[in-house]
């Protein structure tokens, strides 16, 4: 990636439904970058629109990223499910993939009360198995699982980092507002931010800042985590500390902004970095 780019999850609020084309000529009008395509109920695109957003993101230069399923568990206490969530993360891969998209990302699992090292190995034999379907096929995307916001999920900054470092095809995908839900309002420092990139770049390699993929969004929690997405100035997200991170470190890639009105919080994150 040559710079960073900021993109909303899924089409901008104010599409209303109007559909692709009219989401792209939005985000154009925004001077926003792209879009993340949200698989969340399943990975499902008609071929007619399969083709829009793949023409459209390539004419107007913009970048894709895609969300896989919320229904994965690679630590499911029934092995159909796990094959079920792998099945779903390919599909994922393979569909983005196709539509020229950089990356996908999604959540992996929840620890089910078990101890965290027996999860992160039942993890890691997972993606395994998802990285070498992909290599067997020659789909080339990076696979991204995501930091959570929850306690009870599996996804904290230690085990993201590690099974990135296993893996070639594997990398982060840090959601900032998850990291400080989770830890009930840490994460939240210009010093906090900075750590996870000296980190990520250190641990990973500097190739790992420079095809960063990153959600941002304002966010409500509690003792529990993440409770739910609120604007950015309705919360107390600290985003100018963040892009300020975020630029000192010369990070690039995606930023995509999960905000309730994605398209209004993406300008203010794009705005702000593009001032420092």
């Amino acid at each position: 990636m040559n710079k960073l780019n900021f993109t909303t999850a899924g089409q901008p609020i104010c599409t209303e439904g109007a559909g692709y084309e009219r989401a792209f000529e939005i985000l154009e009008e925004l001077k926003l970058d792209g879009m993340e395509l949200e698989f969340v109920h399943g990975v499902r695109m008609s071929p007619p629109n399969q083709k829009l957003v793949k023409e459209l993101s390539k004419t107007k230069d913009m970048v894709l990223t895609a969300h896989g399923p919320y229904y994965i568990n690679l630590n499911s206490k029934e092995e159909d499910k796990i094959e079920a969530s792998k099945k779903r993360i390919i599909d994922t891969a393979k569909m983005a993939e196709s539509l020229g998209a950089y990356s996908i990302t999604y959540h992996a699992a929840f620890y089910m009360g078990m101890d965290k090292e027996e999860v992160y190995k039942k993890i890691e034999k997972s993606m395994a198995e998802i990285t070498e379907t992909l290599q067997k096929e020659d789909i080339k995307i990076w696979v991204r699982p995501e930091t959570t916001g929850k306690a009870t999920q599996w996804g904290d900054v230690d085990e993201i980092v590690k099974l990135s470092k296993t893996f070639e095809q594997v990398l982060p995908c840090v959601d900032f507002s998850h990291l400080h839900a989770r830890t009930n309002g840490e994460y939240n420092t210009y010093d906090e931010f900075a750590k996870v990139f000296e980190r990520i770049g250190n641990e990973i390699g500097q190739y790992a800042l420079e095809n960063f993929h990153a959600h941002i969004a304002g966010i409500e929690y509690g003792e529990k985590g993440e409770k739910k997405h609120l604007l950015l100035e309705e919360s107390d997200m600290n985003y100018k500390d963040l892009m300020k991170a975020f630029k000192a470190f010369n990070v690039k890639g995606v930023v995509v902004c999960e905000s309730p009105i994605m398209e209004k919080d993406a300008v203010l994150l794009k705005t702000y970095y593009e001032s420092l």
